[in-house]
């Protein structure tokens, strides 16, 4: 796997989180590291008259934003292939459409309310960007060496399972394959009665089922079938890892609405940096 990794910037503990994570896993892939920083002058047009001083103070503090970003990813490795830029425009329009082979950012930025666990731009970019989009968070952790992905009866977790597989082998980590499942209740349905060793076996099945063809293709990935009657954020936040990888339905008009419950879930409570791979 080689490619363009984008970590979008703006000078915040979780954004320098994020390119340092960048950083590892360009080293790792062999792909380039861009480095983006969206200048947004809308805020700052509160007279709604230009003032030149002003666009040439954003500008310079927008450079100083990218130096020391710069800096950091050159620090943390060395000999990854790091570029910049810097564009004006709205930061989750600008970074979602960028192409890129993953996109990284911090969970919150600099604005927006305090005690939000993620920023309005980290919902969108990572409910409609088009490529694989990792949310890191500030808080460093220890490395554990074991990576968790979520795993349904859909094919919506796919694409979410092969970067996950992918990820497992460049780290050499142990692959934690996470099904949750759940017995329906409902208020005015008869009482059901359920073999629950039946209903263990069958959700196995489907974890055996969903990952069969990579599980060949990843011989050396080191497995663990994590199958929980559990709700599926609880199943997927409960357990420490290094990364979670979740899958997108990619569906619906509003950037938090293609996220789905189950990955603002998990984007919300989980501990450690979070993958969200889109379905396509």
């Amino acid at each position: 796997m080689a490619g363009l990794i984008i970590a979008g910037v703006d000078g915040s503990a979780p954004s320098t989180a994020a390119i340092e994570w960048a950083a590892d896993d360009a080293l790792r892939t062999g792909a380039e590291l861009r480095i983006v920083h969206v200048l947004d002058r809308h805020p700052y047009d509160l007279t709604r008259f230009p003032v030149p001083e002003q666009e040439d103070l954003l500008r310079e503090a927008a450079g100083k934003v990218l130096g020391a970003a710069e800096a950091t990813a050159r620090n943390r490795q060395p000999t990854v292939q790091v570029s910049t830029r810097l564009i004006e425009g709205a930061p989750a329009a600008v970074l979602r459409e960028q192409e890129a082979s993953e996109l990284v950012i911090g969970n919150r930025g600099l604005g927006g309310f305090a005690g939000a666990l993620l920023g309005s731009v980290t919902m969108e970019v990572a409910g409609r960007a088009g490529c694989p989009v990792v949310v890191v968070r500030a808080e460093r952790q220890e490395t554990i060496g074991e990576i968790g992905v979520g795993v349904d009866d859909t094919g919506t977790c796919e694409p979410a399972l092969g970067y996950a597989f992918e990820q497992a082998r460049l780290r050499g980590a142990t692959l934690r394959l996470i099904h949750a499942w759940q017995v329906p209740v409902h208020a005015f349905a008869p009482e059901i009665l359920y073999d629950l060793a039946e209903v263990r076996a069958a959700q196995r099945e489907i974890v055996r089922t969903r990952t069969a063809a990579l599980r060949a293709k990843f011989p050396e990935v080191n497995l663990v079938e994590d199958v929980q009657n559990a709700h599926p954020v609880e199943a997927l936040t409960s357990t420490a890892c290094d990364l979670i990888i979740v899958g997108s339905h990619g569906r619906g008009a509003l950037g938090s609405l293609l996220l789905g419950s189950v990955s603002r879930g998990v984007l919300h409570h989980a501990g450690c940096p979070v993958a969200v791979v889109r379905s396509q």
